[in-house]
């Protein structure tokens, strides 16, 4: 017999097992001693000064909770199967590789970057020295960007994919089961690349193929169909299709596009800043004590308002976080967040940005479909013009950001090149920074504390998502106009995170199964 119901426990209650059996049993009216309890889903509650765990679970009786699937131990030798080309190992590619192998197809991934471990050397470059590698940086390499920016698993898009799937796998991989019940489950930037690497792993094991330090410089297309690309100028791979899940920061890849005459539209994204606070405010705000209880974890925040008809919201908050430089190419400013698996950082932050459509980009028409890759560069390259030549970020005050004021000093931050006075106020396009400035003072009203001279308005948050679309036929995933081209995940725009990039990348696999093995 089977019961599922909802528990409200007080934090210490919460924390111990026995007492969460307890606590089921009373609540079902059965012997402690004849259930057992399956955890389903864990959250919060501090809504009221003292804060609650709310969970769903599943009790037992006269029965045992259900194995977990065993992923893995679907997966086959495909050392002699029909090759897919991959160009990306981001959680698209990746995840597209995983099934690719259940489906009986071999993947071949073509990443630019470098595998995990190596990519460190290029993260401790731009962050000490400034250095930016255009190949290997915060957003290239193994992994994706996904690997450095805390391993948020979060999704509104559930619905488009088995999102349970990708879970089971990262635990399968290495990742804390936890990441299965928590409402908002995130793995840390210092999980991420063991895992990355143990995917790499599996791929290689049952017969895939990843190759880094590989830059997709031409694809092979004729007669309307791809056949395969070109790396570093000279390097040819060809297979039955093409998976193109490059992320929403390669930009030579659109233009690549543009060139070879692969149809793409631009779509909105989003544009900002990156707010950083101490994260004992936040945890005061968000939990109406200081300090915060030791069970309870480093508090986040979701803000969103309306200004002149169009959204402000906060985007990617990092509770107990850090801000990273995150440019791809020599003379732009751009930043990005990131957390540990303990978020045990003093600091908070969050991507504070707003809605840019498709009519802002009407000055860099002369681009044509990639107006918006113009504009958005054109912000970053201007954050970089009033630096001093290196990765050290413009910024302000938070309050000084709305009244139009150069900051005469800036509070401790945890980006490690450093910051730099400067007027974001200015540098930022006029409607951006007007909404800005408004929508944080409506923050300020919506959180006690939030408007403060101790926060830090950093510049530049950009690379929300990719201000261009790669269509696809909807029925097969197939690129609309270019046959075996599949465009897939976030570069592609049909994705925003790592979860909703995985399950894209498992959908496009299970679309090229369906194609290819009629064949």
């Amino acid at each position: 017999m089977i019961k599922k119901i909802d528990l409200r426990l007080a934090l210490q209650l919460a924390a111990d097992p026995q007492q969460v059996r307890a606590a089921a049993a009373a609540s079902v009216g059965w012997r402690e001693a004849d259930i057992q309890v399956e955890v389903l889903r864990r959250s919060i509650d501090a809504r009221q000064r003292q804060a609650f765990v709310q969970l769903q679970v599943n009790v037992y009786k006269d029965e045992v909770p259900p194995a977990a699937t065993d992923y893995l131990a679907q997966l086959h030798d495909v050392s002699d199967a029909p090759e897919i080309l991959i160009v990306g190992a981001g959680p698209a590619g990746y995840f597209a590789a995983l099934q690719l192998i259940q489906e009986g197809f071999r993947p071949v991934i073509i990443e630019r970057g470098k595998d995990v471990q190596a990519r460190r050397r290029d993260l401790k470059a731009i962050q000490q020295d400034g250095t930016v590698n255009p190949h290997s940086n915060y957003c290239y390499g193994e992994g994706g960007a996904g690997t450095y920016s805390d391993g948020k698993l979060y999704t509104r898009s559930v619905k488009r994919g088995d999102w349970w799937k990708v879970l089971c796998l990262l635990v399968e991989h290495g990742a804390n089961p936890d990441i299965l019940v928590e409402a908002h489950p995130h793995i840390g930037s210092n999980k991420l690349p063991k895992i990355v690497a143990e995917i790499r792993q599996t791929i290689e094991k049952h017969g895939g193929k990843v190759i880094f330090d590989s830059f997709v410089t031409d694809f092979i297309i004729n007669n309307d169909a791809i056949a395969g690309v070109i790396v570093n100028e000279n390097t040819e791979y060809r297979a039955e299709a093409v998976i193109l899940a490059t992320g929403h920061s390669a930009r030579d890849i659109y233009y690549l596009c543009q060139r070879k005459k692969v149809a793409m539209e631009a779509k909105p994204f989003a544009l900002g800043v990156r707010i950083e606070h101490q994260q004992s405010l936040i945890d005061t705000a968000q939990y109406r004590q200081s300090p915060r209880h030791e069970l309870l974890p480093a508090a986040p925040y979701k803000l969103v308002t309306q200004v002149r008809e169009r959204g402000v919201f906060s985007f990617c908050m990092c509770p107990g976080g850090l801000v990273v430089p995150a440019a791809t190419a020599p003379g732009e400013i751009v930043v990005n967040g990131m957390s540990m698996s303990r978020r045990d950082s003093e600091f908070a932050n969050s991507g504070t940005v707003t809605a840019i459509e498709i009519s802002d980009f009407e000055p860099y028409k002369k681009h044509g479909v990639l107006a918006g890759l113009a504009f958005q560069q054109a912000v970053e390259q201007a954050m970089f013009a009033v630096s001093d030549g290196t990765q050290r970020a413009p910024a302000q005050r938070l309050t000084d950001f709305v009244q139009g004021k150069i900051s005469s000093s800036l509070p401790k931050t945890s980006y490690i090149p450093g910051l730099i006075s400067a007027p974001l106020h200015e540098i930022l396009p006029t409607f951006v920074s007007e909404r800005l400035r408004e929508g944080v003072k409506k923050f300020g009203q919506q959180m006690n504390g939030y408007f403060t001279e101790n926060a830090n308005v950093i510049g530049t948050e950009s690379r929300t998502s990719a201000p261009v679309r790669i269509p696809r036929n909807p029925d097969t995933l197939m690129h609309v106009h270019i046959q075996n081209l599949f465009p897939c995940g976030e570069g592609a725009g049909y994705a925003g995170g790592i979860l909703s990039a995985a399950m894209d990348g498992q959908n496009v696999a299970t679309a090229i199964a369906k194609i290819y093995t009629k064949k």
